[in-house]
């Protein structure tokens, strides 16, 4: 077992590069931070237990690439339930199907447990801030005098930080399912101005000037209305898919459809760019070097899962280019290269004296390439009258 703690204690004060000629003690207060790996002793002593693990989408058996994967959470919440005492609040932090709440009673029939939905809204690189100038936090309880007491509890944590306007309350049912179309809201919007982004390159209209425009309405507002290759991430396609699991399962074949059709969107916005790129080089990349500036699937973060870049890498290999140089400010450039080498697009175009490089400087990786693409939002990807342009490579 290992424990770590964070003590709070006093200091010395200086000044003028010296010692103060006295110093204020103050006694050492509790710890208040434990790490531990001894969970019945932990779930044991707890008032509150909050259960946050990873809920990604099943790879395998029955709803395989739309169900969200229960697994650990299944695990967790099978030792919680059996070590916790009578009376103790379980808070699902995790993104989780709705109607979950009401598995945790089977793990331990007779025993009561109020069961809390408190899904988090942060987002990958300003999760800190996310938290701390939250636009809300959602709070789900059964609706029972116990239920209301527990959600009232888990309020007054936030209640010192957070406004009480912002503290939103709901059936624990609403709360999962809010989770989940939040995101899916947010993928929607992405995949719906690129598929406008698509009859603007056929008619001559600017996307960036419709999505001004129709932004400036307060009713849809200017968020998620940059067009591009698509949403990238754990959580979005995720939670649509998830979303679409729920409709068939409820028998709503055309709800399911229309958030699938995010999906399918979303693919069509990477083909679409792949095919413009292999278009605008006369439609062979025989004997030319592409650059890709962005591995991650978001800027200012080094984080790849569901990375639009891998897929565009992916499509880009099978064309048999000389090189595709591959530049990301913040992702090791090991961990790439162990992404990439894993399709085996990767392998045929080696066959044919090809390869995939990737660099530690964006100029040089630009160097003598035919294409540029950005394939992350990365500020210093931006051109400026300031800075020098990889126009002038």
């Amino acid at each position: 077992m290992a424990l770590f703690y964070l003590w709070l204690c006093s200091t010395p004060r200086t000044g003028n590069l010296q010692f103060a000629t006295s110093a204020v003690s103050a006694p050492a207060s509790s710890p208040n931070l434990v790490f531990t790996t001894d969970l019945p002793t932990s779930v044991s002593e707890a008032d509150v237990v909050l259960i946050a693990v990873n809920t990604p989408t099943k790879s395998h058996g029955r709803g395989a690439g739309e169900a969200t994967d229960m697994a650990a959470f299944e695990v967790v919440t099978e030792l919680v339930s059996r070590h916790a005492n009578p009376g103790t609040i379980i808070v699902e932090k995790s993104t989780v199907p709705c109607r979950t709440a009401k598995l945790l009673a089977i793990h331990r029939p007779g025993v009561h447990f109020d069961v809390l939905s408190n899904p988090e809204f942060l987002a990958a690189g300003t999760a800190v801030a996310d938290l701390l100038h939250a636009d809300r936090i959602l709070i789900g309880s059964s609706n029972t005098p116990s239920g209301h007491r527990a959600a009232a509890a888990l309020a007054s944590v936030y209640a010192s930080w957070i406004p009480q306007s912002r503290i939103i309350t709901t059936n624990v049912f609403s709360s999962e399912l809010a989770k989940l179309v939040a995101n899916a809201m947010l993928a929607q919007r992405i995949s719906s101005i690129n598929s406008i982004a698509a009859v603007c390159d056929e008619t001559g209209a600017d996307v960036d000037e419709v999505a001004r425009a129709i932004g400036a309405d307060p009713r849809i507002g200017r968020q998620f209305l940059r067009a591009g290759i698509g949403f990238g991430g754990s959580c979005f396609k995720k939670d649509v898919l998830s979303l679409v699991y729920l409709a068939e399962t409820l028998v709503l074949p055309e709800v399911a459809d229309y958030w699938r059709a995010v999906i399918a969107m979303n693919e069509f916005a990477r083909n679409r760019f792949v095919s413009r790129v292999i278009k605008g080089l006369n439609n062979t990349l025989a004997g030319k070097k592409v650059t890709v500036l962005g591995y991650a699937f978001k800027k200012d973060t080094n984080d790849t899962r569901e990375s639009p870049a891998l897929d565009i890498i992916r499509s880009l290999a099978e064309e048999g280019p000389k090189e595709i140089a591959i530049f990301d400010p913040l992702c090791i450039p090991a961990q790439i290269m162990d992404e990439v080498s894993g399709f085996a697009g990767l392998r045929a175009l080696q066959s044919r004296g090809g390869r995939v490089a990737v660099y530690a400087d964006a100029y040089a990786a630009c160097q003598g390439s035919h294409a540029v693409l950005i394939t992350t939002e990365f500020d210093e990807f931006k051109n400026t009258p300031s800075e020098r342009t990889l126009e002038h490579l």
